[in-house]
């Protein structure tokens, strides 16, 4: 439910892009740059991160849609709902396992990471600019949770009329931004 009177119910992150135009453009391009960039981290991966992160916050509008982007881009369905349920019991490579592990003590407890957590996820294999792009996107979403929350957006693609645009309009448009990306009511269907 809209917690802002200007926002109507089932509110997008469009709605409230439209009403505060001042700050998407700097958030939709820093939010290429953490999740689109060539880097060490697959698309599919960034958007993994972003749903689980998103799940942690139980933040439902960003984890249903990277969720669905995730799945997009090659992530099995059912694995997000695993990976919160039990993350040392879910289905994925042990590599996988202790960055999300790491990522979910960073969004808990973030003044408890030592250098024993970063240690271990480079001995999981994971290379330096991987943990620093996994850590941008715990922090880009963290900080998208709160405003998402805070402003009571809260549209889900299941439950209104619109389709979410990685499957409207396939991953190879979404693969290099989300800005170009239509978003909202009124997009193309």
């Amino acid at each position: 439910m809209a917690k802002l009177p200007s926002l109507p119910e089932n509110a997008h992150i469009a709605d409230l892009f439209a009403a505060f135009p001042q700050s998407r453009d700097a958030m939709m391009a820093f939010t290429d740059v953490v999740m689109r960039h060539e880097g060490a981290l697959d698309i599919a991966t960034r958007e993994l991160i972003a749903a689980y992160v998103s799940g942690l916050n139980r933040c439902t509008f960003c984890y249903g849609s990277h969720a669905i982007y995730a799945e997009a881009f090659g992530i099995e369905a059912g694995l997000l709902q695993a990976l919160l349920g039990d993350l040392s019991t879910a289905p994925v490579a042990q590599d996988l396992r202790v960055l999300l592990g790491y990522l979910g003590k960073l969004n808990a407890l973030p003044p408890r990471i030592v250098q024993a957590d970063i240690d271990a996820v480079l001995a999981a294999g994971w290379s330096e600019q991987a943990l620093f792009d996994a850590v941008q996107i715990a922090g880009l979403f963290n900080m998208m949770n709160r405003i998402i929350e805070g402003t009571g957006v809260s549209y889900e693609y299941h439950a209104g009329d619109e389709v979410h645009p990685a499957v409207r309009l396939g991953k190879d448009v979404t693969t290099h931004s989300y800005s170009g990306v239509p978003m909202g009511r009124g997009a193309a269907k």
